[in-house]
């Protein structure tokens, strides 16, 4: 199987912003998921960590590793060897790395969580 998201991302990575028509293929290959990604790139919310990158939701924070997430929709609704099938929680870090659009803190996440 072809990697969907190597289209977009090498178009991405290339212009290193999020255009019109690269975000049209986002959410033609991912739905709402991407328009949800391309959201939370925006907004900043991709957080990266000395030991996990983690994006922020409007109801609680999510690790990302090796484009799998602790997300519900990745745990009960998604097919974890088709790469299209990525929760927007991935796809938003994907995004932010193609684009340098992730926000970095040199500490660990167990020291922000104490906090929360």
């Amino acid at each position: 199987m072809s990697d969907p998201l190597g289209a977009w991302r090498e178009e991405l990575a290339g212009a290193g912003a999020i255009t019109g028509p690269v975000a049209e293929r986002i959410i033609a290959t991912h739905g709402d998921r991407g328009v949800r990604a391309i959201e939370a790139v925006t907004e900043r919310r991709v957080k990266e960590y000395r030991d996990f990158t983690v994006v922020v939701g409007h109801e609680a924070e999510y690790v990302v590793e090796d484009g799998g997430c602790t997300c519900k929709d990745s745990a009960y609704n998604l097919d974890p060897e088709d790469p299209t099938e990525r929760c927007w929680h991935a796809l938003a870090v994907v995004i932010a790395e193609a684009t340098g659009r992730v926000d970095e803190h040199d500490m660990w996440y167990s020291e922000v969580r104490s906090f929360l």
